[in-house]
């Protein structure tokens, strides 16, 4: 497995609006993958209760939040790849 590392002066310097951008975008992923787990925490539960129906609609909801986490991540991971604004 080989790592790339970056030397400091090879990054942009981001502007403090770039930077609050970056924070925010990394908060709503996490907040995306938290949903993600609960809803998946819920839907074991509701299968447990051999309640199915309700675990499907919390497998759905599950999906939903992963499926915006990544979009979001796709995002970020570019501006950090290109090193450029977006």
């Amino acid at each position: 497995m080989s790592t790339t590392t970056t030397r400091a002066s090879e990054v942009k310097k981001l502007t403090p609006e770039e930077n609050k951008k970056n924070i925010e975008n990394h908060k709503k992923i996490a907040n995306h993958l938290e949903l993600a787990a609960k809803n998946h925490v819920e839907a074991a539960n509701h299968h447990e209760k051999e309640n199915h129906e309700r675990a499907a609609f919390s497998t759905l909801a599950a999906h939903g939040h992963t499926a915006l986490a990544i979009e979001a991540q796709k995002e970020e991971t570019k501006k950090h790849a290109l090193n450029t604004k977006m």
